[in-house]
């Protein structure tokens, strides 16, 4: 099988810009994370679009749209309680991540402006262009294979959720719905939109709670964490913290619901941001052949998780 990875070259016409606009990135702060290494991100996704452009006249627009107005009135606090009460019991299977890997081939992301391809090959152009970059944080490789992972409960063996309430963009609930959230006008249609319990700024939370303690919409990023979670991984804290909000937008893109982060929450951000860079941009048609990385993802594979986890 064959996967699509974007390798670009570290040299080009403006190379020594992009050197001095990455010495400028660098704050002052001697723990702060250098965001920019060899990847150059591509101006374009697979449709000749702008990433993340959801006004952009694609032939997936209108299917993208719909797709968030369901997911916005089906995220309510009392759906996110039954799903993680129903699918933390880790009762569906028991398989490896690479099973799980292989399972996700049949699918592909609808609420993805950016992406049509089989899910496997978005995970392995992630992992790979991390590697590239940041070649000895194998525990970031392995959580660029893994992070969605999660995809799964699109699967008949595992309820065949619809995809509103597996992918997109995820947020939390309880709260006041920050409109910085793709397609927000459709909240209005959520019934906790108007519950004053759930309508406010901080909701059925208080400032510095910690994200840990906050109940985020349903999908495939709080049920891989769940898993990673329960079975015992050995990732760190950081890995965590990128499985179960590298689709947090609202947070990492327009810095909303900061008030209710705590200090390990700040901590992890700096690793979720340089994760993020290479989740949204390595989405590319450049061939990678699986076979011949496949034996280092199961090194890791072997030295972060039991060979056998249940889901």
């Amino acid at each position: 099988m064959t996967i699509l990875i974007d390798y670009h070259s570290d040299h080009n016409d403006s190379g020594d810009d992009i050197v001095e606009k990455n010495k400028e990135s660098v704050t002052e702060e001697e723990t702060e994370l250098v965001l920019d290494g060899g990847f150059v991100a591509p101006h374009t996704n697979s449709f000749g679009h702008t990433f993340r452009d959801y006004d952009a006249q694609s032939e997936r627009r209108r299917s993208v749209e719909e797709f968030y107005k369901t997911n916005h009135i089906g995220q309510t606090v009392d759906f996110v309680r039954r799903m993680r009460d129903e699918y933390g019991k880790l009762n569906r299977t028991e398989m490896s991540i690479w099973e799980c890997c292989e399972l996700l081939n049949e699918f592909v992301d609808e609420s993805d402006p950016d992406l049509d391809e089989p899910q496997i090959e978005h995970l392995l152009q992630t992992a790979e262009a991390i590697r590239k970059d940041y070649p000895d944080e194998d525990w970031l490789h392995l959580t660029g294979l893994i992070h969605d992972l999660g995809k799964v409960l699109l699967h008949p063996s595992f309820g065949e959720l619809p995809q509103w309430a597996v992918v997109g963009d995820t947020y939390p609930v309880g709260c006041a719905f920050d409109e910085s959230i793709v397609h927000h006008k459709y909240f209005k249609e959520n019934p906790d939109f108007n519950n004053p319990s759930y309508n406010t700024k901080y909701g059925i939370y208080t400032e510095g709670c910690g994200l840990d303690n906050v109940f985020m919409s349903w999908g495939h990023d709080d049920y891989m964490y769940l898993v990673a979670k329960e079975n015992k991984t050995t990732l760190p804290s950081a890995g965590l913290f990128i499985i179960r909000y590298h689709s947090f937008y609202a947070l990492h893109k327009s810095e909303a619901y900061k008030h209710l982060m705590n200090e390990e929450d700040r901590e992890n951000m700096k690793w979720l941001k340089v994760f993020n860079k290479f989740d949204l941009y390595s989405k590319s048609k450049v061939r990678i052949n699986v076979e011949e990385v496949k034996p280092y993802y199961l090194s890791l594979i072997n030295k972060y998780f039991p060979a056998k986890l249940k889901w």
